[in-house]
């Protein structure tokens, strides 16, 4: 495969570019029977949409998702699904000034060096548009585990900039246009009006939950699950670290209080981040991300030009100053991916295993 498929038995592979007619994905592997309808697949699409603050680019794109196979009277037939979602607001003059320049931070120089050609339209293939199939999917993968096992995905963004975000509680996040797990944003809303008049745009760090995790789902050695999530977080746009649990603060920690002590009630913490050896335990699944910032600034940056003459470039154009505030969702969805898949493969090799111990809580008293 070409680097466009993620999953081995849940199947994902992701086509189109930012300003072709449309983009889409197939979905092999998802088993038959479920119940499955565009609106299961839409909320979370609208999470994703651009446009939908001041804060985020203005492109205006419905992001109408369209069942085109594998659902029959409403029930997946086990076929292939394709998702397919029509690209209605390009405007590819913007970049009519980059045909031949080199973006800063872009993939503009490598795509040109590995292919010999590049699509300089909003990216092409490099643009996080391309994260909308991956949510379309994602959504899919969601709604087979929480019928099959409760498993349910939210998240949060944990840090916007050099601002760190506390956490009150889950059910701010869906109130704000930054997923902030907190009730005042306004900090937050001043801080993206000054980076957006001084033409500049910052990173963010979004953290990633599964809960009503089933234990044992991953593959030792280098199919492990924590392996495969970090994979599939750095597929997307911008990210440039993954943690799994304690992550980089285990460096600081004392083995006597990193590892998680067990009970008859319960593990004890959740350093591991919900996994052990590459296998669930059974806890959260407990994942962040760090997504750099905006490459597209209005801020003049010197670069080059295809014949190697040194220049400077303005990206001009609807752009997300944080390209972390819509990540949430799409962070939600390659986590949910990463499960489906795992799950699928679990019952393929080990659905006969009888659990020699029943699963342990995953808290002490929970």
């Amino acid at each position: 495969m070409s680097g466009n498929t993620l999953g081995t038995l849940f199947a994902v592979t992701n086509f189109g570019e930012s300003h072709g007619p449309a983009i889409g994905c197939v979905i092999d592997g998802c088993p038959p029977g479920m119940a499955l309808s565009e609106a299961d697949i839409q909320h979370d699409l609208d999470r994703r949409r651009p446009g939908t603050s001041r804060h985020v680019t203005q492109r205006q794109e419905p992001d109408q998702v369209q069942i085109l196979s594998g659902v029959y009277q409403g029930m997946t037939t086990g076929a292939p699904i394709a998702l397919l979602i029509q690209n209605t607001d390009q405007r590819s003059q913007d970049y009519s000034d980059i045909l031949q320049t080199f973006r800063p931070g872009h993939a503009d120089y490598t795509y040109l060096q590995k292919y010999g050609v590049r699509d300089p339209r909003g990216g092409g293939r490099s643009s996080a548009r391309l994260t909308a199939p991956t949510v379309a999917a994602g959504a899919v993968a969601k709604k087979w585990l929480l019928e099959k096992f409760g498993t349910t995905f939210k998240g949060c963004m944990t840090q916007l900039g050099e601002h760190p975000i506390g956490f009150e509680d889950w059910s701010h996040v869906p109130h704000n246009p930054f997923y902030a797990p907190v009730a005042d944003v306004s900090h937050l809303e001043n801080y993206m009006d000054s980076l957006r008049k001084a033409g500049d745009s910052c990173g963010a760090r979004i953290r990633v939950v599964a809960q009503h995790m089933p234990v044992g789902l991953g593959q030792p050695i280098y199919d492990r699950l924590d392996a495969d999530i970090a994979f599939a977080m750095m597929g997307l746009n911008a990210v440039k670290g993954v943690e799994v649990g304690a992550g980089f603060a285990s460096v600081a920690q004392r083995g006597s209080t990193h590892g998680d002590s067990l009970s008859p009630e319960g593990f004890e913490g959740n350093n591991a981040g919900g996994v052990l050896g590459g296998i669930s335990t059974g806890q959260d699944l407990e994942v962040s991300i760090a997504i750099k910032p905006t490459s597209s600034i209005m801020t003049p940056r010197d670069t080059i030009n295809s014949d190697g003459t040194a220049t400077q470039v303005q990206t001009k154009g609807r752009h997300d100053p944080c390209v972390g505030i819509r990540a949430t969702p799409i962070a939600e969805a390659l986590l949910a991916l990463v499960v489906m898949d795992h799950a699928l493969r679990h019952r393929a090799q080990c659905g006969d295993v009888v659990m020699p111990l029943s699963p342990i809580p995953a808290h002490r008293g929970g």
